[in-house]
């Protein structure tokens, strides 16, 4: 699994907590990377709605309520393919790539299945709140 999901996650935060619209210059130097790889993910998440930003006018806003805005939402957003997969070229000259799919077919359906569920229970608000509860009463006024 690629990083994406916990920048998004990260960069949604900073755009639901900020008082104005965050560039991706702003979001790249918190998170820790360029600016050219936050537009990458904003990318999808603006495809979908949850974010949004205007022509001549620089950052972005959030477009969804934090708590309407699932853990899975941001994640499905952002791929499309399952979590898990099995590889695509198994030997049929071999016992164990004969039947590779049909021994992992169901399980990784389940694990798929018990993520998804996880996801779902969880916002973008549950996420601010878990964070906020770490943070110093000197932090806290910084937002």
């Amino acid at each position: 699994m690629d990083t994406k999901f916990s920048v998004a996650v990260h960069t949604l935060i900073l755009i639901a907590e900020s008082k104005v619209p965050l560039s991706s210059e702003e979001i790249a130097q918190s998170v820790g990377t360029n600016s050219s790889y936050i537009r990458k993910v904003l990318g999808p998440l603006k495809k979908e709605g949850i974010i949004s930003s205007r022509q001549g006018v620089s950052g972005f806003s959030l477009e969804v309520n934090p708590q309407d805005l699932t853990l899975l939402q941001i994640y499905r957003a952002l791929n499309q393919n399952p979590f898990f997969d099995i590889h695509q070229n198994p030997s049929n000259k071999c016992i164990v790539g004969r039947h590779i799919k049909s021994t992992l077919t169901n399980l990784l359906e389940d694990m798929e299945s018990a993520i998804n569920n996880e996801l779902i229970k969880k916002t973008l608000n549950d996420c601010i709140l878990k964070m906020k509860k770490e943070l110093t009463t000197e932090e806290l006024k910084q937002i």
